[in-house]
């Protein structure tokens, strides 16, 4: 029998660049899952190298199926890329809301733009993913490479994506946030 799934909603992260498929986030999440003995299958839908826009646009495909939350990972490209941030928010909130109307749980994972972008659009983009979480009301992961970012031992040659101790890392980051929405999820 089929279970209700997870989809993970990101880029290169969630897609876990450079790890073997195993070793990604949502495995480790879907891991997590398993040994909490709760029932639901986490979907990979990472695609490295996409922004915002590129989720949105490839929304309806990812959550074919009995979806009953979504993870969204997504905005590391558009910071890298310089997005404005209005455009990140306009994005995320079109996921969010569209989620919505499929009476899906949601969980928002906040991103840091790079150093290089300068303070004022750091600390603008930073603040995006606060301020969609709070206007739509979904509970939200602020920074998804805490305690990961600039370490490192936790990261690949490229210093942007995580090595397998990283991604679990990132799993036990995320893991807080996900696991009331699954209980929740679960009683209704």
């Amino acid at each position: 029998m089929a279970r209700p799934r997870i989809v993970v909603l990101g880029d290169s992260i969630a897609a876990g660049y450079g790890l073997r498929r195993e070793e990604s986030f949502p495995a480790r999440l879907q891991e997590r899952i398993d040994r909490e003995g709760l029932s639901f299958e986490v979907i990979n839908a990472g695609v490295s190298g996409d922004t915002s826009a590129g989720g949105l646009r490839r929304l309806d495909w990812a959550l074919d199926g009995d979806v009953r939350v979504l993870v969204i990972e997504l905005g590391g490209n558009d910071g890298l890329r310089g997005l404005p941030p209005d455009e990140l928010r306009k994005n995320l909130i079109a996921i969010v809301r569209a989620a919505r109307q499929r009476h899906l749980a949601v969980l928002l994972c906040g991103m840091e733009a790079p150093p290089n972008t300068g303070l004022a659009y750091a600390t603008a983009f930073r603040e995006t993913f606060s301020a969609v979480a709070r206007e739509e009301r979904v509970p939200f992961v602020r920074f998804v490479l805490d305690k990961v970012a600039g370490i490192e031992s936790l990261n690949q040659q490229d210093g942007i994506h995580p090595n397998a101790r990283g991604a679990r890392l990132v799993a036990d980051t995320v893991w807080p946030a996900l696991q009331p929405l699954l209980d929740a999820v679960s009683r209704s």
